[in-house]
């Protein structure tokens, strides 16, 4: 009798075979590795921008304030990007002739904002508001992440949904001092637990599992 397939054809049927079922495995799994790495939520991404501004040199070195540049943070949705007037409101002083800020001056000369790009984005079907966090006792480096040793701002956290469900199911652990909000040096003290939980009833957080409802930030 004439032999219809090869010696070989057997195996490559069972080859064929375990890649249908293996493959679509393999193909879920690289997507999801790709949906959470760098390259799609940004983390750990430094932007290029206009100046070379140093939040290490200004913030961990001068120890300037958060709100001096970011002003609307305690008060809207947007922390606010500093106009040139507040960068020269001291560089019209010192380094007036430094390299490095001839954008800063050009963009005083010409009446035009500087473009800065901005690091921490979310899809434009994420409501995010600044001031309500910050009333709530959510401090800068919870989401920003150790902003005082930066040179170039970079995204310290993936900002995933499910990054920002773990905080809104379990917020306890990171709720403040209101007057500690802007303590970029601020650390948990060893009773967090217990000052967190007081402070759910102190900032009237009293439903946290209602922090999950998917119209809080998808609206």
């Amino acid at each position: 009798m004439v032999q219809i397939f090869r010696p070989g054809a057997d195996t490559v049927v069972r080859f064929v075979l375990a890649s249908l079922a293996t493959v679509p495995v393999f193909a879920v799994g690289v997507a999801y590795a790709v949906w959470r790495s760098p390259y799609v939520t940004g983390q750990g991404v430094t932007r290029e921008q206009p100046v070379p501004f140093s939040h290490a040199h200004h913030v961990g070195g001068l120890g300037l304030d958060c709100r001096y540049c970011h002003t609307s943070v305690e008060k809207a949705a947007f922390a606010g990007i500093p106009p040139t007037d507040t960068c020269m409101s001291c560089h019209s002083q010192i380094w007036t002739n430094a390299p490095m800020l001839a954008p800063v001056r050009t963009s005083l000369a010409e009446g035009r904002s500087l473009r800065w790009r901005r690091v921490h984005t979310l899809p434009g079907y994420v409501y995010f508001n600044h001031a309500v966090h910050v009333a709530k006792g959510v401090g800068c480096t919870t989401c920003h992440g150790e902003i005082q040793t930066m040179k170039l701002v970079r995204q310290a956290a993936p900002l995933t949904m499910g990054w920002c469900l773990d905080c809104h199911r379990d917020p306890a652990p990171n709720l403040r001092a209101r007057d500690a909000v802007f303590d970029t040096a601020w650390t948990a003290p060893a009773d967090q637990a217990a000052l967190g939980a007081q402070r759910l009833k102190e900032y009237h957080i009293r439903s946290p599992e209602r922090l999950s409802e998917c119209s809080l930030c998808h609206r």
